[in-house]
């Protein structure tokens, strides 16, 4: 997974003949300040985002956003992306909204016709919501990252925890929710309790989904 808006269709050439599958990030609920287009879009930001100083979510219902998205998904997948990896759809969680919601759907809906896979990094609001009301979320994603299903960061002291039981087990049911909704599931965890990785790992086998476990160096603390 890499962020393709800063490589070339030439890098990901390069990738490709290397047998690597490319998805790329694309954060469709909040706006960076070190994007190109942040003082474009930073009139929609409508609230900060805690513990992610560069971030403010995003009006996702304003039509320009939306159109942008579009047209950003469009760039990427001519620079020959195989799927999207979509952040931050959790801002319906932050601004639990009719037209948030919509704005979503909207959004994921037009990255999903592309043909491409999408995988969502949590969003488990949003997407229990969309399930609820729909049946299935196979029109708007093929696959679910969850981070920090086992593992928890403390932003305070930069320090990495086991997670708590009580939210381990909502997100193991939330996994498993989309599972049967025939998604493909991947888990992100963050730790270096070797106890810990391998309950991760069994845990994973078990239930045949795929994981990746980062440290304190690939978070930046």
């Amino acid at each position: 997974m890499i962020d393709a808006q800063y490589f070339s269709k030439k890098d990901i050439r390069k990738l490709h003949a290397d047998g690597t599958k490319v998805y790329s990030y694309l954060n469709i609920g909040s706006v960076e300040n070190f994007r190109p287009y942040y003082k474009t879009y930073e009139h929609l930001a409508i609230g900060d985002y805690e513990n992610w100083e560069e971030e403010k979510w995003i009006n996702v219902a304003d039509k320009d956003w939306q159109e942008f998205m579009d047209t950003l998904a469009g760039k990427l997948k001519k620079k020959g992306v195989d799927g999207f990896f979509i952040d931050n759809c959790d801002v319906y969680d932050y601004a639990h909204k009719k037209d948030i919601f919509d704005g979503l759907t909207v959004i994921l809906k037009k990255i999903r016709a592309m043909g491409k896979p999408v995988v969502v990094n949590g969003g488990d609001i949003y997407v229990t919501a969309y399930q609820s009301r729909y049946g299935s979320a196979a029109d708007i994603m093929t696959g679910v990252n969850q981070e920090s299903v086992w593992s928890r960061i403390d932003f305070t002291t930069k320090t990495f925890h086991t997670q708590k039981k009580t939210e381990r087990e909502y997100f193991c049911q939330y996994l498993q929710a989309c599972k049967a909704d025939g998604m493909d599931v991947y888990l992100l965890e963050y730790t270096t309790d070797h106890k810990l990785i391998r309950r991760i790992k069994k845990y994973c086998r078990k239930k045949k989904y795929d994981y990746y476990i980062a440290d304190s160096l690939e978070l930046g603390i």
